[in-house]
């Protein structure tokens, strides 16, 4: 069992740095000065840590224990860089908030364009305990319409749950999309876990946009219309 366990692992390995390599290379793209970066916060710490270790005669232990932590905030600071990069690349696609809402975490279920018009404006809900989040992108003046519609249609199902939006953009009163996952955490929780599964099946059995036309999870192609027969709000 356990040689299996570590043929499993030796098989993953090369998937998993061939993953990384890749995230660094999209990375540099969007960070030139990421090699450079990486490199100075790994030198900086195991050079403060071996100097620690010379000075109260311990070199060697360390020496060891700041290549290990230098190892951690090279990690650290790769991640935060990559996914700062990530997000600027997305930032301004049409769809790029569901693909942040589909990662926002356990307590969330999305619903990606529920609304939508042929502007590529559209609207996204998740419902958590902070109760119903509309999350909508694209031109502030179009997408009102698209919100208060949408607003007016769950009102008749889901009259008793709080419901909150936001305008993901970089103007003012609009959200950042690296801050939304942050943003949508830090709303007060006013729903309970049963509150929570009854709110989404009433949801469900509304219906949705996505129920009647098929979509691509993610970024949506800068190029894609609404048919003429599709279903406006």
């Amino acid at each position: 069992m356990a040689r299996k366990e570590s043929a499993a692992d030796a098989a993953a390995e090369p998937g998993r740095l061939k993953q990384i390599a890749l995230t660094y290379k999209m990375t540099r793209k969007a960070d030139s000065k990421i090699g450079l970066v990486l490199a100075a916060v790994g030198i900086a710490t195991l050079g403060v840590f071996l100097a620690i270790g010379f000075l109260i005669g311990h070199p060697i232990y360390l020496g060891i224990f700041g290549l290990l932590l230098a190892f951690l905030a090279t990690a650290i600071v790769f991640g935060r860089r990559a996914e700062r990069a990530a997000f600027g690349q997305m930032e301004g696609q049409p769809g790029a908030a569901a693909a942040v809402l589909d990662n926002i975490g356990r307590g969330w279920t999305t619903t990606p364009a529920v609304a939508m018009n042929r502007s590529q404006d559209v609207v996204h809900r998740a419902v958590g305990k902070a109760g119903i989040v509309l999350v909508a992108e694209g031109n502030p003046n179009r997408v009102k319409s698209l919100l208060a519609a949408e607003k007016k249609r769950m009102a008749r199902i889901v009259s008793d749950v709080p419901v909150n939006d936001i305008l993901v953009g970089t103007g003012e009163g609009q959200v950042e999309l690296k801050k939304l996952r942050t943003t949508m955490l830090k709303l007060p929780r006013v729903l309970s876990g049963p509150q929570v599964t009854t709110t989404n099946d009433r949801l469900r059995a509304m219906g949705d946009l996505m129920s009647n036309m098929p979509l691509p999870k993610g970024p949506m192609p800068k190029g894609m219309r609404m048919p003429r027969g599709g279903k406006m709000r």
